[in-house]
């Protein structure tokens, strides 16, 4: 892709944001505001090349709107840029909040979600009743003739926009899990950073049956949504006494506030600095989702004036405890895991013998017949995209299940370290088979406690099996220093010929498939163990997936 293609995704983004047609003039005010400087003239250039692929239309004078071929064009995106523009996202939406507490006006950050039966109006509001969101303050927009209501809410960057024009620097850190006991927060189950990732980390734990809203608010005992952030921690005292302040005003939603260099619920804080807990503003529709109805979800969509929001109920009665500055242990993240796997690697290529990394997965004994003959059609009909290594393994407690281990991608990582070559696994992906293919998700494998394959087989987001229609399969971008190019394109080569799936080796600066390697390293792009896992479960068999799980021998492994 070239130099102008991420121009040409802001221009995209930019007409995407207005419902009505607008001029290069105005493109290019909005280019320099985002750190592009180009002029009109420039703009043009870029606006013709775009009517030329389809991706917007000339509307008269008036200037262009986005074509759906271009909305789709956005979403895929160019996705090594998109792990960056979901952290500028949050930044442009706190600089913009400039809501006024003390006369409650401004504007706010706002979630607006799509529910489609009146009845979930009374869930949301049962869980804003119970303390579990960010404010009472809503706006439901009823669209009789479509059969559905659109419901804005509060969303919890917006304390970060309030506290930033206090003078307080407030960081997003961290979406995740945070686990209740008792009413009383005990520590984050799950984290995903908001740096290096395409999907915001609470839209990555909306799949069903991550969450448990619905128990907390019943029993006690659950899972909620929740995010966590950094302020320096000068800025403490200060930030409680506008915390307090905010909470009488009917904006709260704060779960604990750290002391100085002090870990919270899990969750390591460095010296200087204060964590703080904020339920995710999705909580309230999360429990809608929980109960079986349906919904669209959309996260920090876009700004809205606080005025257009009023309390849907002046009853709330806080469930929750206060945070326990008990020690809880740290929360580790997958890289820091996987590396004590991968350095224990020792798979000798000339003998083919020797322990790599495996996922093991579990289902019923009595579907075994049925996934190994679902594994072996999708290798014989994809053996360039699917690993055709597998272990049937006995369940450890549970002689009515069996597990199935495949070769994890990480031990192309073990193998080439033990080879002399360092070799770092950098995303986690959702590759789409066009031509050429590309990568439309991706998620860093640093600062995520869970394997980013196992969010895109919850989320239903492969594409494996498809007959019509490119398929969308998992993958992982790694990156390896250039100096040693030749010797590892070498170890690549002979490792693709005994089946580990290769997809593609780049050249320095080449976007791979859409993702991009540091300076002064080539990317790797491997295909994961668990596509025909993934597969299995797109035929409607129940399968738990697990990821990284053990070594084991690869001689002792049968093929497909």
């Amino acid at each position: 892709m070239s130099d102008s293609e991420p121009r040409m995704i802001e221009i995209l983004r930019i007409l995407s944001a207005h419902d009505k047609p607008i001029g290069s003039k105005l493109i290019a005010v909005e280019l320099r505001e985002k750190g592009f400087n180009l002029g009109e003239r420039a703009v043009r250039y870029h606006m013709q090349v775009l009517d030329e692929k389809g991706y917007t239309e000339r509307k008269g004078y008036s200037g262009r709107v986005i074509t759906e071929l271009g909305r789709d064009k956005l979403e895929k995106g160019l996705v090594y840029d998109q792990v960056d523009f979901v952290y500028s996202k949050f930044e442009e939406m706190i600089y913009l909040t400039d809501f006024n507490y003390m006369t409650q006006k401004g504007n706010v950050v706002v979630n607006t979600s799509t529910i489609y039966d009146e009845s979930s109006i009374n869930i949301l509001k049962k869980i804003i009743e119970s303390g579990l969101s960010v404010s009472p303050y809503i706006n439901l927009n009823e669209d009789k003739s479509e059969g559905k209501i659109e419901v804005t809410t509060l969303c919890g960057t917006t304390i970060d926009g309030i506290l930033l024009n206090e003078g307080i620097s407030s960081q997003p850190q961290y979406g995740g899990l945070l686990k209740i006991e008792d009413y009383k927060p005990i520590r984050f189950e799950e984290l995903i950073s908001y740096k290096k990732t395409s999907l915001t980390p609470l839209d990555a734990f909306s799949s069903p049956n991550r969450t448990s809203v619905l128990d907390v608010i019943e029993t006690g005992d659950g899972i909620i949504p929740a995010n966590f952030r950094l302020i320096p921690g000068v800025g403490r005292k200060r930030t409680l006494d506008i915390i307090n302040k905010l909470d009488h005003i009917g904006i709260g939603g704060v779960i604990g506030i750290s002391d100085e260099g002090r870990d919270i619920l899990g969750i390591p804080v460095p010296e200087g600095m204060v964590g703080i807990a904020i339920v995710g503003g999705i909580t309230p529709f999360r429990a809608v989702q929980e109960n079986g109805e349906d919904i669209d979800i959309k996260i920090a969509e876009e700004i809205r004036n606080f005025n257009t929001l009023s309390p849907i109920t002046t009853k709330i009665t806080y469930h929750l405890k206060p945070v326990e500055h008990d020690i809880q242990p740290k929360i580790s993240f997958l890289l820091s895991k996987s590396w004590n796997l991968i350095q224990q690697v020792n798979f000798d290529i000339e003998k083919r013998k020797g322990d790599i990394v495996a996922n093991v997965s579990y289902l019923k004994r009595d579907d075994l017949d049925e996934t190994l003959n679902i594994m072996e059609s999708l290798y014989n009909d994809n053996p360039k995209y699917i690993n055709p290594y597998y272990k049937v393994l006995d369940h450890p407690s549970d002689d009515d299940k069996v597990g199935i281990a495949t070769i994890c991608s990480l031990s192309i990582d073990g193998i080439l370290i033990n080879n002399g070559v360092i070799c770092n696994p950098k995303y986690g992906g959702l590759l789409e088979l066009t031509e050429p293919p590309l990568f439309i998700e991706l998620i860093s494998y640093n600062g995520s406690t869970v394997d980013p394959h196992k969010i895109f087989i919850a989320k239903d987001m492969t594409r494996i099996t498809r007959e019509a229609g490119s398929k969308k399969i998992l993958a992982s971008f790694k990156e390896i220093p250039y100096i040693s190019r030749d010797y590892a394109v070498d170890l690549l080569d002979t490792l693709d010929k005994i089946g580990l799936s290769i997809y593609k080796i780049s050249k320095p600066r080449e976007l791979t498939y859409n993702a991009k390697a540091d300076n002064y390293n080539f990317g790797i792009v491997a295909g994961s163990g668990l596509n025909s896992i993934a597969a299995v479960r797109e035929k409607g068999i129940d399968i738990h997936v697990k990821a990284i799980e053990k070594l084991m021998p690869f001689e002792k492994m049968d093929r497909l």
